[in-house]
C-alpha cells in the first residue's frame, strides 16, 4: 500500500503518537535528572570548599559525605544517560514507523527491538534514579550526624 492521501497518512501518525509521548514524559524526567544532578555537583563544591579549611574529625565527616555525592553523581549522570538512550530508541522508532509504511518494507523484529531496548533503557534508567534517591539519605545522615557532634 502506497500512501497517496492524508487519509492513507492519519494511521501510521496516530501509530506514532505513542513514541512522541513518551519523548514528552522523558523530557520531563531529564529535567528532573539533570536538576538533580546540578544540585549534587555545587553541594560537593561547597562542602570541598569547607573541607579545605578543616582537619582532623570535621574533615573526615565532610569527605565521607564528598564520596557519598560522588556516587549520586554518577548513578544520575548514568540515569540521564539511559533516559536519553530511551528518548533516541522513541524517536528512532518514530522514523521506522514512518518508514516501514512509505517504503512498504515490514521488519516486525527490528520495530520490536528498538522499542524493547527503548524500554529496558528506560527501566534502568528509573533503577539509577532510585539508588541516587536512597543515597540521599546516606547524605542526610552524615550530615545530621556532624550536626550532632556540634
Amino acid at each position: 500500500m502506497t500512501i497517496t492521501t492524508i487519509r492513507e497518512l492519519v494511521p501510521v501518525l496516530q501509530t506514532a503518537i505513542g513514541p512522541m509521548i513518551l519523548i514528552s514524559g522523558l523530557g520531563l524526567l531529564l529535567l528532573t535528572m539533570t536538576n538533580r544532578l546540578s544540585k549534587v555537583i555545587d553541594r560537593s563544591r561547597e562542602l570541598f570548599d569547607e573541607s579545605e579549611k578543616l582537619f582532623g574529625v570535621d574533615r573526615a565527616q565532610i569527605d565521607r559525605e564528598i564520596d557519598v555525592l560522588w556516587r549520586r553523581a554518577r548513578y544520575v549522570r548514568s540515569a540521564i544517560l539511559l533516559a536519553a538512550g530511551s528518548c533516541l530508541g522513541a524517536a528512532t522508532l518514530i522514523i521506522l514507523i514512518f518508514l516501514t509504511t512509505l517504503l512498504q518494507i515490514e521488519v516486525p523484529l527490528l520495530v520490536s527491538m528498538v522499542f524493547i531496548i527503548s524500554m529496558l533503557c528506560l527501566i534502568a534508567s528509573l533503577v539509577f534514579f532510585l539508588f541516587d534517591i536512597n543515597l540521599t539519605l546516606s547524605a542526610l545522615r552524615i550530615e545530621l550526624e556532624g550536626r550532632k557532634k556540634n
